[in-house]
């Protein structure tokens, strides 16, 4: 499982480059957990207690034990090698929230989404909401031990994604699995064609 943050708080003098990435999914679906295993620093988060009010505006169909939830965003960092540092913004999950990725989506170069196979359908939304963006994602399944993962052709058809768009299965509280999950994200999107325009503009 994710270790704890190490505790580094100053960059090397090598870096030279800040890629700013999004993590983003439905309700309930492992994002804080993500970024704070992922993160080599204290995570900033701000997150609230759920109360009855805001059970009935959000679905919390097929949600459990979840007693608290992100009301602005997840904040983690993460040094990709001596000269790379990625900084990650987790947004929160909820329908009511979407306005505000307008504000952290200022300067991402990608997202991540993490979506639960028991309820595919809740990452729809989501994914339409970057394609509209025209900013590049991939998805990763967050393995929550609960139910069979489909192979991935049959998920890759579920979420209608071209074939260039990185799918991948990972545990959101191991920190070697959410580190694979981010560099297939982080490739992806150096390789892309809007990329490409950025760097020759």
């Amino acid at each position: 499982m994710g270790s704890e943050p190490s505790g580094e708080v100053y960059l090397p003098d090598t870096v030279r480059t800040a890629v700013k990435v999004l993590v983003v999914g439905p309700f309930a679906v492992g994002k804080s957990t993500f970024v704070n295993t992922l993160s080599e620093i204290e995570p900033l988060h701000t997150e609230e207690t759920m109360t009855r009010d805001g059970a009935v505006v959000d679905d919390l169909h097929g949600i459990t034990d979840k007693t608290t939830t992100t009301v602005a965003l997840d904040f983690g960092r993460r040094t990709l090698s001596d000269r790379v540092v990625l900084y990650m913004f987790g947004t929160p999950g909820q329908q009511r929230f979407l306005s505000m990725w307008e504000d952290l989506a200022h300067g991402a170069l990608g997202a991540l989404v993490l979506a639960d196979v028991a309820r595919l359908e809740d990452s729809f939304d989501v994914i339409s909401v970057l394609e509209d963006r025209g900013l590049p994602y991939g998805v990763a399944i967050n393995d929550f031990n609960t139910v069979e993962i489909p192979p991935h052709e049959e998920l890759r058809e579920a979420f209608d994604l071209l074939p260039e768009i990185p799918l991948v299965t990972c545990d959101a509280r191991d920190r070697s699995a959410t580190a694979r999950a981010m560099v297939s994200l982080v490739e992806h999107v150096l390789a892309s064609p809007l990329q490409h325009a950025r760097e020759s503009a």
